[in-house]
């Protein structure tokens, strides 16, 4: 096959990149490992900023969102057994969207087989040749088990942390910037209807917990636990009482129901990669970066990227400039460091650190709560909050 851009991976970065440049008049072809069905049902972050949820109005694949997603106009910081409600309409006069990644990847599959796309599902043994010259391609087996190799002009990596696009890079040629952190979330969704309007963000002394949700009628929570944890040692009972307990608060109360899903832990890091260009290899999304969950950030940055990427390369085409190809790098790296930056903050002044750590000791929780109490308590430390929360306009890093 031939195509002008190849796409590996149809998360949200690979099918929102297929879809901005099909409105631009550039053809692509998205190569997915897993099935449709993995990928819609795969269970991923659910807040999107102003900014994506603009973005997937503007090109059409928001009409669901609006139907279905649940606006936010705050969130909750919760400590001293008390909720401090961080106001973002009054702050910065805009919100977020709860809205789940597997819907977001739904509505775009959707749009882009009404459109005639062509994403192949299932494939196998992707390898990415000739990255460096002006003519690369993808050899891979689809699912029938064919050998096939796809021709194309400019190779996308949205394929994931795990995946194989960054291997593509030649030795030496990445820099990895690398923090882990000694705890994980322990995640379960609920059958349960939500008790609170908002996401609550609970700095209790026996550890983070969050409160979310997913629909009027679904619950989404997650507790701070060692990173060597095994969900499997959490019996339902003992996830519920420890939920009631550090999400405790005056007024407040937690529904609970059954478990939609086996609970899971959620490693915690950070993670970039520079640059994130190779020749005509250009990585968006995780395959990228990785920012610990506390921030929000992940989804919302892999979308930020191939917005980037497609006005790149919609100028690539047009008019044989490489401007902006060789900007790329550089002006997504300003704002995942932005990001990294704030979740890596949200994350510090929220959970509880090993014994030893200094935000583990006394002294160190005492230095945590200032800083909550100097950011409910200043509408300066509030708004840098609320405007890093919903998302910076594009281009404003």
């Amino acid at each position: 096959m031939r195509t002008q851009v190849g796409i590996v991976g149809a998360g949200p970065a690979g099918l929102l990149l297929s879809h901005l440049l099909a409105r631009a008049g550039i053809d692509s072809v998205v190569l997915e490992a897993r099935s449709r069905t993995y990928v819609e049902r795969r269970i991923r972050a659910g807040v999107l900023e102003h900014p994506t949820v603009e973005l997937l109005r503007e090109v059409g694949v928001g009409a669901r969102m609006d139907a279905e997603g649940l606006p936010h106009e705050g969130i909750s910081l919760r400590f001293d057994g008390m909720d401090h409600r961080i106001d973002f309409a009054d702050l910065v006069g805009k919100g977020i969207v709860v809205y789940g990644q597997q819907e977001v990847v739904k509505d775009l599959i959707a749009a882009r087989l009404d459109d005639g796309a062509t994403i192949e599902f299932g494939v196998s043994g992707v390898h990415l040749n000739g990255v460096e010259g002006s003519t690369p391609s993808i050899t891979y087996t689809d699912a029938a088990g064919v050998a096939r190799e796809l021709r194309c002009d400019v190779i996308a990596g949205c394929d994931g942390f795990h995946g194989v696009s960054r291997h593509a890079f030649p030795a030496g040629a990445l820099t990895a910037f690398d923090r882990e952190y000694p705890f994980g979330w322990l995640g379960v969704l609920a059958k349960a209807a939500p008790t609170h309007a908002e996401l609550v963000y609970s700095a209790n002394e026996r550890g983070f917990a969050l409160y979310s949700m997913r629909s009027p009628e679904v619950t989404r929570l997650y507790l701070q636990v060692p990173s060597d944890t095994n969900a499997a040692t959490w019996s339902d009972a003992a996830i519920w009482d420890e939920l009631n307990l550090r999400l405790a608060a005056e007024g407040f109360t937690l529904n609970e129901g059954p478990f939609l899903e086996r609970p899971s832990v959620t490693g915690m890091r950070s993670v970039v990669f520079e640059p994130m260009r190779h020749g005509r290899l250009f990585l968006a999304g995780d395959a990228a970066h990785i920012v610990p969950p506390t921030g929000a950030k992940g989804m919302n940055l892999a979308i930020a990227d191939v917005q980037v990427l497609a006005d790149a390369l919609t100028g690539f085409f047009a008019t044989g400039s490489e401007t902006g190809l060789d900007e790329y790098s550089a002006t997504c790296l300003r704002r995942v460091w932005r990001a990294e930056h704030f979740s890596w903050w949200m994350t510090s002044m929220l959970h509880r650190f090993g014994e030893g750590d200094a935000a583990g000791d006394p002294f160190g929780r005492r230095l945590q709560l200032s800083q909550l109490r100097y950011t409910v308590s200043s509408r300066a430390a509030s708004t840098s909050l609320a405007e890093n929360y919903v998302g910076l306009p594009y281009g404003a890093c």
